[in-house]
């Protein structure tokens, strides 16, 4: 992070971007964040970030920690330039309407399958034809997206031999390919920032299984050919000496100029056709106890039968 520059940071009035810093301290100095590296000082106003992305080299204090927190800053741990995410703080809401509603669709084999098509489908700006089943939708998609990289190589005007890198050996990846993965590291950060803030499980996939991270690879590939694919290859055709740092920022600016993360809770809302219930407000009081839960007389008659 260039603390220098300080058009690389998002406005307050924004409130939906993230940062990406690496070897530096971070520490709680009113209500912002301190920044110190081998730059210099530069203080971060906290509310204005939806994920904070913590680079190799980074230390935060525990009064920067709960700051962001109350602030509904996302924090997550990453690997060099952002590409990998070890792990991720907890969200904003205390609520859990959100994650039993997800919950309730994920575990039901009908209402799983529902949200997948679902999902699948709105990647596609035409109706797909009826009775298509998901692996000719999949592999519809699958085509859509080779011609994405296709055309966007053509208009740029960059090479595109396909997708493939060793993050071994980054730095020995053709351009392209690192500016994908750092991009799509950037869509990942926004996407689990919205998640989490609005009480959905990252693990809960619908499509991906299996990983902490599953439902935040489900919602992120809904973006990736509007945001991800655009920005590399318009980042790599720039030329920019610094190929990592050009793609978040041109990433940052499409994520401010699409309003995308509250895009991405009501996406969310709409597949998983979300109405959140009138209950009591846990955000005010996080140490507030909830209620009880109370099964119908009709299924509590049936198991204390057995």
């Amino acid at each position: 992070m260039n603390l220098q520059n300080l058009r690389a940071l998002p406005k307050i009035r924004d409130s939906m971007s993230f940062v990406y810093i690496e070897h530096a301290k971070i520490d709680k100095d009113m209500q912002a964040l301190k920044i110190t590296d081998a730059d210099g000082i530069i203080q971060l106003p906290v509310a204005s970030v939806s994920a904070l992305l913590l680079g190799p080299g980074t230390s935060i204090s525990h009064d920067a920690v709960k700051i962001t927190a109350e602030n509904g800053c996302t924090l997550l741990w990453t690997g060099e330039q952002g590409v990998r995410t070890y792990a991720a703080g907890t969200g904003e809401t205390k609520k859990s309407a959100r994650l039993l509603r997800q919950v309730a669709a994920w575990a039901n084999p009908e209402t799983r399958l529902q949200v997948v098509v679902k999902m699948y489908e709105m990647r596609f700006p035409d109706p797909l034809p009826k009775g298509l089943n998901l692996r000719q939708i999949r592999g519809k998609e699958g085509i859509r997206v080779r011609q994405a990289y296709t055309e966007f190589s053509k208009a740029f005007g960059v090479a595109w031999s396909g997708r493939n890198y060793d993050r071994k050996n980054w730095f020995e990846t053709e351009p392209i390919n690192r500016a994908l993965s750092s991009a799509n590291s950037c869509l990942y950060g926004i996407t689990h920032a919205a998640i989490v803030s609005t009480g959905y499980s990252p693990a809960l996939g619908f499509i991906h299984t299996g990983k902490q991270l599953s439902f935040v690879y489900d919602i992120a590939d809904l973006y990736k050919v509007e945001h991800s694919i655009y920005a590399a290859f318009e980042a790599v055709a720039a030329n920019s000496e610094n190929l990592e740092r050009e793609v978040r920022l041109k990433m940052r600016e499409r994520f401010r100029e699409s309003k995308l993360l509250q895009r991405i809770v009501e996406d969310i809302d709409k597949l998983l056709k979300v109405d959140e219930p009138l209950e009591s407000d846990y955000d005010a009081d996080p140490a507030l106890p909830s209620g009880y839960w109370d099964p119908s007389p009709e299924v509590e008659a049936k198991i204390l039968c057995l």
